[in-house]
């Protein structure tokens, strides 16, 4: 048997950062992963997948290069190369991690963990059993692609996330059922490779999450681009054969069409990874979701327990996970971290044009009560978006009309995911809009635009 201050359960995100923290500040650590160091996210969601976006929105330029007064001749996409660059960049990070772990003496038991009693975890590997203690377990287990019954993934013509990340062959007519950052990210991957691609949402707009203008004007962007996109609608049967799948889709209008498609990728949302890990022997309690609750350090209602991540509450975010990894392990230490504010977490799509945003949307905060402020600039009024060719989009802050705090800021173009971090640090930093206001911002870059935005919400705008 062997014991430890702490085990964390997962080495995704949340779990290898976690277990790095808690071995900063002094404590034996051990991290138990079933299959990759890194999780889901470096090996087969955030980092992957940004790889495959970066080598599409290549050959887009490529296939635009006249517009720079280039000339690019003969270009051709092949599939099996981008994947392999792809698999590439996540086997390089997934080898940084395992550096990591040695680098701060944190002991790796791979294989199946399970919690059999506060305080003591099993590990099985290959018909083995390896018995750990410790004071504190953190489960970092993540999430899976949620299935639709309907649609079950095969691999083959029906696939999820994982599936679609190393495709046997390329899509010619593909259906994305879902447009979350996930689907979106797919359907413009593919878009931009050449597929045709349809979108089937059954809320009233796509990434719905989003601010109400954020999502119209990627909608109209994305049809620009030849997306058929189809909101309020649903999907019926899916009947996949040996060389496509037929698909019933339900219009908003009620009608309801049979259509064939080459693939099918379904993006309908996450499941957390909480089967067979021994919650329910435990006593620890989910929500009506079937994730772990706990307190906003990251407890459980099993003291010793601790639990961060996708399988815990909402934003599912990697840089969700591993702050409250941070927080967990400074509170298992004893220190006295700050607990986190879902509100200055920021949320990126990289499809292209790009999304970002942190805070209340124009609609939620009047919700809340609101009088608001609301200042939008597009990229359009900006000399370095022009420049780049890449005058497609705005971004949009929401202030407090009686106290200038920023409630909210939404953006839709180019590089809008590195610029996010800006307004996200004046949320944190609980900054006003003459904060944002008697900020210089440097001459000529987009992130100008986010001074131009807060000038205008307050009626002080000087490019537009």
């Amino acid at each position: 048997m062997s014991n430890y201050d702490l085990i964390v359960l997962g080495s995704g995100p949340g779990g290898y950062v976690a277990a790095i923290r808690a071995a900063q500040l002094g404590l034996k650590v051990a991290i138990v992963e079933r299959e990759n160091l890194g999780g889901i996210c470096l090996n087969w969601g955030c980092i992957p997948t940004k790889a495959l976006l970066r080598s599409a929105e290549i050959y887009h330029y490529m296939q635009h290069a006249g517009d720079y007064g280039l000339t690019a001749a003969n270009i051709s996409a092949d599939i099996d190369a981008v994947v392999k660059r792809s698999r590439g960049v996540a086997k390089q990070l997934n080898q940084g991690v395992t550096h990591l772990m040695k680098k701060n003496k944190i002991t790796v038991h791979m294989g199946d963990g399970k919690l059999t009693a506060p305080g003591k975890l099993t590990v099985t590997k290959d018909g083995k059993t390896e018995e750990l203690t410790a004071k504190n377990i953190i489960i970092a287990t993540g999430a899976r692609a949620r299935d639709l019954p309907k649609a079950k993934a095969d691999g083959k013509r029906i696939w999820t996330y994982r599936h679609a990340m190393v495709p046997a062959e390329m899509p010619t007519k593909l259906l994305v059922i879902g447009s979350g950052a996930i689907g979106i990210e797919f359907a413009s991957f593919y878009n931009d490779m050449g597929a045709k691609v349809t979108v089937v949402e059954m809320m009233d707009r796509i990434v719905p999450v989003e601010d109400a203008d954020v999502s119209a004007f990627l909608e109209k962007a994305l049809k620009k681009q030849g997306m058929d996109i189809r909101t309020s609608a649903g999907v019926g049967s899916v009947t996949p054969s040996e060389t496509h799948v037929t698909v019933e889709i339900k219009a908003k209008d009620g009608a309801v069409t049979t259509e064939e498609f080459s693939h099918v990728i379904v993006a309908i949302g996450i499941v957390p990874n909480v089967e067979n890990i021994g919650l329910e022997d435990l006593g620890i309690e989910p929500d009506k979701r079937f994730h772990i609750k706990t307190d906003p350090m990251g407890r459980t209602n099993v003291p010793g327990i601790w639990a961060i991540g996708d399988v815990t509450a909402p934003p599912w975010l990697a840089h969700k996970a591993s702050h409250e990894g941070v927080i967990a392990a400074e509170a298992i230490a004893g220190g006295h971290p700050h607990a986190m504010d879902p509100m200055n977490i920021p949320g990126c799509t990289y499809c292209h044009p790009q999304v970002a945003s942190v805070g209340m949307t124009e609609a939620k905060a009047k919700e809340a009560g609101y009088d608001v402020k609301v200042g939008n600039f597009p990229f359009l009024g900006n000399g370095k978006a022009i420049a780049l060719g890449e005058a497609e989009g705005f971004i949009k802050t929401v202030f407090d009309a009686k106290t200038g705090e920023l409630l909210g800021a939404h953006m839709v173009g180019a590089e809008v995911t590195e610029l996010i971090q800006g307004y996200t640090i004046g949320k944190t930093a609980e900054l006003v809009e003459a904060d944002f206001m008697h900020t210089v911002f440097p001459h000529p870059t987009l992130s100008e635009m986010m001074h131009e935005s807060v000038l205008g919400a307050y009626g002080k705008m000087l490019h537009m």
